[in-house]
């Protein structure tokens, strides 16, 4: 008896670093008396979204780890993994009054895994 799953693959986030306000720890005394948290600068990476280009291998090594891992606490000995690949394409075009001009171009990524597994 055969078991296939499939593990999606996600693209990687992406951001930049930013200057942000975190807590020291301490306490310091308010604008009215009260207590509040001292903050000071520090530079921190931030997601600002995912990219449109490249896989999170990170997350997709995991995620096919706990596949494996899984199968073979059900009683399955993986036989291959397969990686399945998609792809998207963009295009334009531009007229003017003496000249125009086209563009156009496609890529492919990895839309994720196929794993294959055996009874044992």
């Amino acid at each position: 008896m055969n078991k296939v799953v499939f593990i999606k693959a996600y693209f990687a986030p992406v951001g930049e670093e930013k200057n942000v306000q975190v807590p020291t720890g301490k306490k310091k005394k308010g604008l009215f008396g009260q207590e509040v948290d001292e903050m000071r600068w520090e530079k921190k990476w931030v997601q600002t979204g995912f990219s449109d280009k490249q896989i999170d291998t990170t997350r997709l090594t995991k995620d096919l780890q706990e596949a494996v891992e899984r199968l073979n606490k059900e009683g399955y000995e993986v036989i291959s993994v397969i990686d399945v690949i998609s792809g998207n394409y963009n295009w334009g075009a531009s007229t003017g009054i003496d000249r125009s001009y086209g563009y156009g171009y496609g890529y492919s990524y990895t839309d994720g895994l196929i794993v294959v597994a055996r009874k044992v």
